[in-house]
């Protein structure tokens, strides 16, 4: 099966429009702080940042932070008060989220971010019950990449969301662990198969029953659909927005046995 195939019959006689609105450029909104260098993101990335509720004084995560758009979105909301760890584990990738929190965010946001390279799957580990809120924007399959590439294309294989989802997996459990009790994370992902996006926030749920519970999310953008864990922005209903998958996650004290 190839990759048309596979999400024609993932999206029925949706598909056609769907596929059309992936290949047309998306809608980035500029985003800049003060005199500080502007940076474009889709609107639907920023509604996924801008969910997480951020308050200055928090402790807060960034897991796989590059290129870099969510990650000032969290250090505005901080102000300059508390702490922003930018994670990401690729070299190439890290080198850019620098020079992006060094351009857009004034030298009194950025002085509180921290950019490290660990493997995401680590932090449940080594930082256990340390941050306050988690930002996991998981690799994915990026379909949106993927169809305007025809060596992508090649490539593309159905067993690859499958091994996307373990990973995905990983990287949410970890986030579970170094939440603190009382603390929020978003699960948002760019791809459009369910099995990286729900599936993945239902297993977790199981793995750690009595430890999480969802928190409904507002939809801000018209076409915004609801999902059975969360909200999907797909840019042939949200007009070009999209695709981001966002669900919003609580660690709650479990009930004494």
């Amino acid at each position: 099966m190839d990759f048309f195939e596979y999400y024609a019959n993932l999206f029925g006689t949706r598909w056609d429009s769907l596929r059309e609105a992936l290949v047309r450029e998306n809608r980035p909104m500029e985003w800049r702080v003060g005199d500080a260098e502007s940076y474009f993101l889709d609107e639907a990335s920023w509604f996924a940042a801008n969910a997480l509720a951020v308050e200055p004084g928090m402790d807060v995560l960034d897991m796989c932070a590059a290129p870099g758009g969510k990650t000032l979105v969290l250090a505005k909301a901080l102000a300059g008060k508390g702490s922003l760890q930018s994670n990401d584990r690729s070299p190439d990738r890290r080198e850019r989220l620098r020079r992006v929190i060094m351009n857009s965010l004034p030298a009194e946001y950025a002085a509180i971010v921290s950019v490290s390279g660990y493997g995401g799957e680590r932090f449940g580990r080594y930082r256990a019950e340390s941050f306050d809120r988690i930002l996991v924007d998981a690799p994915c399959s990026s379909e949106r990449h993927v169809i305007s590439s025809k060596e992508h294309l090649s490539l593309w294989n159905p067993k690859r969301i499958k091994r996307l989802a373990v990973e995905q997996g990983a990287l949410l459990a970890s986030a579970v662990d170094a939440l603190r009790f009382g603390g929020e994370l978003i699960y948002s992902t760019c791809a459009l198969a369910p099995e990286e996006n729900d599936e993945v926030v239902k297993k977790i749920m199981k793995k750690r029953r009595g430890l999480l519970e969802i928190v409904d999310l507002t939809p801000k953008f018209q076409g915004t659909e609801r999902t059975e864990c969360g909200l999907r922005m797909l840019p042939d209903l949200c007009d070009g927005r999209g695709p981001i998958y966002c669900a919003k996650l609580r660690k709650v004290i479990p009930p004494e046995v």
